[in-house]
């Protein structure tokens, strides 16, 4: 499986955006993961589509969209015409799951579920054939800056065995220590915030998770 980099913006400086989104460009960032939070799905309130689509504008990496938001089927239109390239939502949500996916597709964008960390995984595997990506959090979502849940990796690991070839993403608590981590349970893409964003040399950062996490 190819090893994936996604920057999350959450962890940037949002007065600087086009600057930062340059950072992980020149980096040789994979995607750009972006946190949508709506307040009520999660406590925090985060950017929308209108940010992202200006956001689009100065950016060629694909955008890796994460709703963390309770109805995620209404908004689907407008993240796809902001730019969303891939559109991640929870099985948690108050909308239906398979009208949601059916969504994205037909608008030309790739699915994704996420889990919370104390979801079963067992929850994606009706799923699966339509999905590109599945994100096991590693924290719980809503907030930067928290701790790598270790007691996440035996669902990686199930779901690496049932699906070989499928994209599997971890978010939150991500360094260049925790990556070996989630890498040898069977994640390939990786959700760096701080990670990147405070580090000195962004880009040499990025080359060392993907170094760590092979």
């Amino acid at each position: 499986m190819d090893i994936k980099i996604s920057p999350s913006m959450l962890a940037s400086d949002y007065a600087n955006l086009q600057t930062e989104l340059e950072k992980c460009e020149k980096g040789g960032a994979d995607l750009i993961h972006l946190d949508v939070m709506d307040g009520h799905f999660v406590p925090n309130i985060s950017i929308g589509a209108p940010v992202i689509a200006a956001m689009k504008k100065v950016c060629k990496v694909p955008f890796d969209v994460h709703l963390m938001i309770s109805d995620p089927l209404f908004y689907i239109e407008d993240f796809v015409k902001a730019g969303a390239d891939i559109i991640t939502f929870h099985t948690e949500c108050d909308s239906d799951i398979n009208a949601t996916i059916d969504k994205i597709i037909s608008l030309g964008c790739k699915a994704a579920l996420a889990v919370k960390p104390n979801t079963p995984i067992e929850d994606v595997f009706p799923y699966l054939d339509k999905l590109s990506m599945v994100l096991v959090m590693t924290v719980e979502p809503g907030f930067g800056g928290q701790s790598f849940m270790e007691s996440t990796m035996p669902k990686i690991k199930l779901l690496r065995e049932k699906c070989p070839n499928l994209d599997i993403q971890v978010d939150g608590g991500i360094n260049t220590d925790t990556v070996k981590i989630a890498g040898r349970a069977g994640a390939n893409v990786f959700v760096a915030g701080s990670a990147v964003f405070k580090s000195d040399n962004p880009a040499q950062t990025i080359q060392m998770l993907k170094e760590n996490a092979r």
